[in-house]
């Protein structure tokens, strides 16, 4: 019986892809097995054809089909180059199960309460790199990044030194490396003192206000937000049952004799608020302070945004001004390193990071070992702190040319965070309906966020916008912006009259 042949034309390389060349190799291998297009027995293409097919290195193949080896799809014969193995009950079952099945007759409205599919949230497409103009908040430009660096911290988290302690479960505690540089490093600069066990590591700051979100409304809770605030905390709230009064920001941010006499919890960002870059005065933050201790309710400070500080000092935050313990101080890595990375901190009272502590082992036990002490070798080492100094640097300027590039059009802006930041708040013409005009600059290869996620009630403004200079180099801002001000001069973009 002659033996069947895998045919070289069934792999496809996506050269553009993040994704690298074995990746796609070893996919396209498992898939064709997986669905019984490649029988056991069958012989792949040798390393040097499809390596010629698909116009690349035949070690990449090589290297692709080796791996597959030790995962047990392939073998390798003497003289008979590779050979799809026979895989076992496991990996078919596998398979089994990653066929398309039909949607079933359950209705699922029985079992769920509300759709969180659609709530409003601000959308930042997976693909934007491959945009030329992208002016996304809270993305980085990985050029600013130091790889290298990060890579050999990982490498030293990998070390023999630490393994045992990285790679154990740590049940409700942290990496106490990462845990000590917050505490020594990270928080004096905003004038926090804390011990240890008033500090928890989260999975970035988003994880940290649901965790506190999740704790506070176990037993009733009134709350208050910003409006615009940042929508995720307000969805979070109401998801979990919290009574939300949203109160209108100023140019200086809260405003804390409009809080409600029955609020049992404020979630604010004082030093940099989410949208407008706003930041709360100092006479503000003690009147608000003030009002918790009146009125007994707590504070919830979300500062994300601090160490890009190019501008002028940040504030000192809500929390160092906090005699009574009523602040809860939220914090992340997500906009000095990356935001994949998903590390962020809690800082409270013992009692409350106790109980999150223990909420979050329920959840996800604790962020993952490793990256935790990578994280903390990178901080050690000083290469955060040239990391932030290089943004600031870079920032900087991209600022610069954004302003300037905003001066000739008719975009105003609405707001800026005076200390620095990475993003600018704007107003397009009245009657612009910005929703639109974001997906008419996808036609001209830019993207930008509308402001309506940031607002809460059924009609909120249509005019504004969030542009942000993190994740677009200086070079092509100048453009975007032009491609911007041509696609409102058009007026194709304006909402359509209410009747």
């Amino acid at each position: 019986m002659p033996i069947q042949r895998v045919p070289p034309e069934i792999f496809f390389l996506d050269k553009s892809s993040d994704r690298s060349l074995q990746s796609q190799i070893r996919e396209t291998v498992v898939s064709s097995i997986l669905s019984h297009q490649a029988a056991p027995g069958a012989s792949m293409p040798s390393s040097r054809n499809l390596a010629s097919h698909l116009g690349i290195a035949r070690m990449t193949v090589t290297l692709a089909y080796q791996e597959l080896v030790a995962q047990g799809y392939l073998e390798a014969r003497q003289r008979s180059g590779y050979l799809v193995a026979d895989i076992d009950a496991d990996q078919r079952m596998t398979a089994a199960r990653s066929r398309p099945k039909a949607s079933g007759s359950v209705d699922w409205n029985q079992f769920l309460n509300s759709s969180l599919a659609t709530r409003q949230r601000v959308q930042k497409p997976i693909d934007w790199r491959r945009t030329p103009y992208p002016f996304l908040y809270g993305q980085m430009d990985s050029q600013l990044f130091n790889h290298a660096a990060w890579r050999d911290c990982a490498r030293q988290a990998m070390g023999r030194r630490d393994f045992d302690d990285m790679a154990g479960d740590f049940a409700a505690s942290d990496d106490p490396m990462l845990v000590n540089f917050i505490r020594s490093r990270i928080l004096p600069r905003r004038g926090i003192s804390a011990n240890t066990d008033e500090i928890m590591v989260t999975v970035g700051a988003q994880n940290g206000l649901w965790l506190v979100t999740e704790l506070l409304t176990r037993k009733p809770l009134n709350a208050v937000c910003e409006n615009p605030g940042y929508p995720d905390t307000i969805q979070a709230l109401r998801w979990c049952g919290a009574k939300v009064t949203t109160i209108d920001v100023d140019g200086d941010g809260l405003l804390p004799d409009r809080i409600p006499q029955d609020t049992r919890a404020v979630f604010v960002t004082p030093s940099h608020h989410a949208p407008t870059g706003a930041t709360l005065p100092l006479d503000r933050r003690r009147e608000l302070l003030a009002r918790a201790e009146r009125d007994n309710f707590v504070i919830v400070e979300d500062d994300y945004e601090f160490e890009m500080s190019f501008l002028g000092a940040p504030s000192p935050s809500l929390k160092s001004l906090d005699e009574a313990g009523r602040v809860i101080y939220v914090g992340s890595f997500s906009k000095a390193l990356f935001p994949g990375l998903r590390l962020g901190y809690l800082v409270g009272p013992p009692t409350l990071i106790a109980e999150a502590r223990q909420l979050r082992s329920l959840i996800l036990r604790h962020p993952p070992g490793h990256l935790q002490r990578t994280a903390a070798y990178f901080l050690a080492q000083g290469h955060y702190d040239i990391l932030i100094r290089d943004m600031r640097r870079e920032y900087a300027k991209r600022r610069e040319v954004m302003q300037k590039a905003l001066a000739s059009t008719s975009i105003e802006v609405a707001g800026a965070a005076r200390f620095g930041g990475s993003c600018l708040w704007l107003k397009a013409p009245a009657g612009t309906d910005t929703v639109l005009l974001a997906r008419q600059l996808l036609e001209d290869e830019v993207l930008i966020e509308p402001g309506a996620p940031f607002f809460d009630g059924a009609q909120p403004p249509t005019e504004y916008f969030r542009l942000g200079y993190s994740s677009i180099p200086a070079e092509r801002i100048e453009e975007g912006v032009r491609r911007i001000a041509a696609r409102l001069a058009t007026g194709s973009a304006q909402a359509p009259e209410m009747e």
